[in-house]
């Protein structure tokens, strides 16, 4: 367990956000067809969509990245703060994708930025963008930068396997056809007042082979067959459910606060039946939930980001948001974050 409460004389903030998706949008029905073309056994036609309630997600074209999408967002996030690329010092490319495996995705981003900060990824599956914001806050606060761009670009319809040979294929690539691609952004800096107030962080890396992507690395540097995500997501759900709600519990209880004291929640989603298991753990109003999975899919880190750009428009100065982060590995993250 790994916590840090802010203090009030020292206050980073967030003051731009952006996000991006593709245009290309592919409907779970005309997924689920595709994968099922050759399978021998037949099976529902709404049986992904039934599964997981997610109806579209958008999908990256050949020639998009996951630095595309990080440069788009990280662009907008800067517009919204009044800030040109080189007003910022520190640029983190935080995010599950990326576009190769050397070097560092945030080189690629920064060179079509045009920025001339410090730039390196950061990279923690689905929690890796709020990781980068927490690294970044750290950096802010410890005089190591000024301002931060911290980017992610999600491009996690790559390691779709659609074409499985068979249904004991298609099984266990189950959960990466919950997958949709996104970018996000936010723009960090020392703030007179709100902030982030609060980052806890909880870590069970015993199980850190119940899913994932197993190519790219040292063990399995090539091969097709080690590119496409497979997991148990019945397992990931199971653990998550029993130290999801904990870490959350945790953070109200340091805080002295209830569910009122938030304007909003925003959660990691995988799917709806995850988003609803969290509800009822957790006893969130669903009113304070931004629902994004039916539309967009599981977008991995980028998925906080970009609820946090829906609703940034409308808090006002003095609220307060939770940010919730579920990662493989596994990790569990919360964020206090106040409106300046």
């Amino acid at each position: 367990m790994l916590k840090h409460t802010s203090d009030p004389r020292q206050r980073v903030g967030i003051t731009g956000v952006g996000s991006a998706l593709p245009d290309a949008v592919l409907t779970s029905h005309s997924l689920q067809r595709e994968a099922t073309a050759h399978l021998a056994k037949s099976l529902p036609g709404t049986l992904l969509a039934q599964a997981t309630g997610i109806d579209t997600r958008h999908v990256a074209a050949d020639d998009e990245y996951a630095s595309t999408l990080a440069l788009r967002a990280g662009r907008r996030a800067l517009a919204q703060a009044s800030l040109d690329p080189h007003d910022i010092d520190l640029l983190l490319f935080a995010s599950a994708s990326r576009d190769m495996v050397e070097p560092a995705t945030a080189h690629i981003v920064q060179a079509r930025l045009g920025s001339k900060a410090h730039a390196l990824d950061v990279t923690n599956a689905c929690n890796s963008f709020v990781n980068g914001i927490d690294v970044a806050r750290s950096a802010i606060l410890a005089g190591r930068a000024r301002r931060a761009l911290v980017v992610t670009g999600e491009t996690p319809t790559r390691a779709i396997r659609r074409a499985p040979a068979d249904f004991a294929e298609f099984r266990a690539g189950f959960a990466g056809y919950t997958f949709g691609d996104a970018g996000a952004a936010v723009v960090l800096e020392a703030v007179e007042r709100g902030g982030i107030l609060d980052v806890d962080t909880e870590t069970h890396s015993e199980h850190w082979e119940v899913g994932g992507i197993p190519g790219g690395g040292s063990r399995h540097p090539r091969g097709d067959e080690h590119t496409y995500f497979r997991g148990d997501g019945h397992e990931l759900r199971g653990v998550f459910e029993k130290v999801g709600a904990s870490v959350v519990e945790r953070t109200l209880y340091r805080l002295g606060l209830d569910w009122d004291g938030f304007a909003k929640v925003l959660v990691h989603q995988v799917t709806v039946p995850y988003l609803e298991r969290f509800a009822e753990l957790t006893g969130v109003p669903v009113d304070k939930l931004v629902v994004t999975v039916p539309e967009l899919g599981n977008i991995a880190s980028a998925s906080i980001g970009v609820q946090l750009e829906r609703v940034y428009g409308e808090l006002t100065a003095g609220e307060r948001v939770l940010f919730v982060g579920l990662g493989g590995g596994i990790s569990i993250m919360t964020m206090v974050w106040e409106k300046s």
